[in-house]
């Protein structure tokens, strides 16, 4: 065996490579800054004001990066949300920027309502209840408020049950038949989250989201959501986290063998920074075995916030 693992042919041989199309660049996009603020709890990660996410999307773009998903942080929030889905709102404004720019960039809208209700809960809540076919209406909205902005993909994450056929219907109502759908199929309630609640603003102020995430301990039930979203018309299923879940990613594979998206989240991102900063491990080379865990893991594309650094070292 050691034959094969040396010099020339031990790269020639491997299995699985990552490769600059597999990645997906998170941006967080905040109106209510005018330069670029660092995220305390994700460091070297940023947010940026609408003109800086322009920028950045270029840089990117030069690196060989082409693909973004985008998270709003919005100037004003209420009860339903009503910010996602402002014609003029933060992601809409975004979209446009960056599609006017960089037209061949593909641009993916996290579709949610948690960045932009007054109580940080991912659909309408009703005397402390999450709401399911109330909170449809306004995701679907959204969903085409961004579509009409210029997005290739949208990204519904509020694991609603049927907010992938209630957006495929309303985006083919209205002419974006072409639009795709990347649903977070099996999204669990992960304690990964948190450095993102504080990266998007997006914490909760009452109880959990346990009764619309799914529980930690299950894996058949992941299949359960992967097929029910593809039989409503997702184009790309996701698992979400990545590297406590390879083995859900694994089975989503093999079982659907359809475009898979993993999300490598920021709880996963930080863990690795903080060990950087310590001095307990070298931080680039962690982050490229991780993702080539979740590459080898089965998916075909990578959301993560090392997508930089990562190009480099390839």
């Amino acid at each position: 065996m050691r034959r094969l693992r040396k010099g020339k042919l031990r790269g020639m041989l491997r299995e699985v490579e990552i490769k600059k199309n597999d990645l997906i660049v998170p941006i967080f996009v905040d109106e209510n800054i005018h330069k670029p603020v660092e995220i305390p709890s994700m460091p070297s990660y940023y947010r940026f004001p609408l003109d800086s996410a322009v920028g950045e999307v270029g840089k990117c773009l030069d690196m060989g990066l082409k693909a973004f998903i985008l998270f709003g942080i919005p100037s004003y929030k209420d009860e339903k949300g009503s910010s996602a889905y402002d014609r003029n709102g933060v992601i809409q404004k975004a979209v446009r920027n960056i599609k006017k720019e960089f037209e061949d960039s593909v641009i993916i809208t996290d579709v949610c309502l948690c960045e932009y209700t007054t109580h940080g809960h991912c659909g309408v809540v009703d005397n402390g209840k999450i709401l399911n076919d109330p909170t449809l209406e306004l995701i679907s909205e959204t969903a085409l408020s961004h579509a009409e902005a210029g997005a290739d993909i949208v990204a519904p994450s509020g694991m609603m049950d049927g907010m992938v056929r209630a957006i495929r219907e309303k985006l083919d109502e209205n002419g974006f038949q072409d639009i795709s759908i990347m649903s977070y199929s099996a999204k669990y309630a992960s304690s990964f989250y948190s450095p993102f609640r504080e990266a998007a603003d997006s914490g909760y102020t009452f109880g959990d989201r346990k009764s619309y995430q799914m529980d930690i301990h299950n894996s058949d039930e992941a299949l359960r959501e992967v097929e029910l979203d593809l039989m409503e018309g997702a184009d790309i299923v996701m698992v979400k986290p990545a590297l406590s879940y390879l083995d859900i990613i694994r089975r989503v594979k093999e079982n659907f063998n359809v475009p898979l998206a993993a999300y490598n989240v920021s709880g996963e991102y930080s863990m690795v920074k903080a060990a950087e900063k310590m001095g307990w491990l070298d931080g680039r080379p962690i982050a490229y075995e991780i993702l080539t865990s979740i590459k080898r893991a089965g998916a075909d594309l990578i959301i993560t916030y090392h997508a930089k650094e990562i190009v480099e070292i390839l």
